[in-house]
């Protein structure tokens, strides 16, 4: 896959944030962690947003593909 692409970049924050949850659910005082957790959720949704904007049909199969729930649009 290009590394570069929105699409490759979703499915990687994705996978760091399903790791980062399961570990948070073992280490909840893990402060430095719960950041980092909100820093990747935040340009999870600004990518999500933007690739919905863009390539509407892509959103919606990347959405099915990584089964992540649908984000209302603002």
């Amino acid at each position: 896959k290009n590394r570069g692409s929105v699409e490759f970049q979703i499915d990687s924050f994705t996978n760091k944030i399903r790791r980062l949850t399961s570990h948070l659910e073992l280490h909840e005082k893990n402060y430095l962690s719960q950041r980092g957790l909100r820093k990747i959720l935040g340009k999870h949704q600004r990518l999500l947003s933007y690739l919905s904007k863009t390539n509407k049909i892509r959103y919606k199969e990347l959405i099915g593909e990584l089964d992540i729930w649908k984000s209302k649009n603002r």
